[in-house]
């Protein structure tokens, strides 16, 4: 179940992608020209133009999501690029043919999962032997900041129970490595990057991103904070903390990748 959907989860999902090095982490984890490639939880299609970039005319790109609104706006987004093609499917049954692609891609779809080694057999079925299966994904988002008050902290770890609750995972980039190796992967590797960094004053995107996920996780968080009082109150403390010039914000993600045998 995606938790965070809400009127402006497509604009902040593609700020998200344009913040961060795309590029360089499908180029760092051996996306190359030519490649026949799989975007597993494409959203609205801004990671899957930049890997049809990539590719280029001889290669081709496939984006899957299982919010059929989100396949529409990717397809507006890229019925420009021929070597593109979106369907609407789960990513732990894509229904699509076995051993096809040679890099398979997976962002911020893990820690909605918590039968993710489903997702991941999923992901190297299609992948055909001797290609590639990338999962990014978060781990921690939201702790790391000093000064962190308390009380800040503790709502904080709230509204993770909360989500901790529906099946979330706040943790699960640390745990990719393991599933691979236990999946059968080989050569795995990860890399962390920058989810954001904000030393002094976030910027006004990082502070959009926040508050369309407060708005979207309000009905299962505000009952962990007894009401919506108590809740608005916490997020707008947390929007004041990211925006304070003397604090230092920052977040990870963790890229772990694998070779089909």
């Amino acid at each position: 179940m995606y938790l965070m959907e809400s009127a402006g989860e497509a604009r902040r999902l593609l700020e998200q992608e344009q913040s961060q090095d795309t590029r360089g982490v499908l180029r760092l984890t051996g996306l190359k020209d030519g490649d026949r490639a799989l975007d597993a939880g494409c959203g609205p299609g801004g990671i899957t133009e930049l890997m049809a970039e990539r590719v280029g005319e001889r290669g081709h790109v496939t984006g899957v999501d299982v919010h059929e609104g989100r396949i529409a706006e990717a397809q507006a987004r890229n019925r420009h690029r021929p070597q593109l093609t979106f369907l609407q499917a789960d990513v732990r049954a894509t229904g699509l043919p076995a051993d096809t692609f040679d890099y398979v891609w997976s962002q911020y779809v893990f820690e909605y999962l918590p039968d993710r080694q489903v997702a991941l057999a999923e992901l190297i079925r299609v992948t055909r032997p001797g290609g590639r299966v990338v999962v990014s994904d978060i781990d921690g988002l939201g702790f790391q900041n000093w000064p962190f008050p308390e009380h800040l902290r503790q709502g904080t770890q709230r509204i993770v129970e909360a989500l901790e609750a529906r099946g979330f995972d706040l943790y699960v980039g640390r745990k990719m490595f393991s599933d691979f190796r236990r999946a059968g992967l080989a050569d795995v590797r990860v890399h962390m990057v920058p989810f954001y960094m904000a030393p002094g004053a976030a910027e006004a995107r990082l502070l959009r991103d926040w508050e369309t996920r407060f708005e979207a996780l309000a009905p299962v968080a505000v009952p962990a904070f007894g009401g919506p009082a108590a809740y608005r109150a916490h997020c707008e403390e947390f929007l004041t903390m990211l925006a304070d010039p003397e604090g230092l914000k920052y977040a990870v993600t963790l890229v772990t990748e694998g070779t089909k045998t």
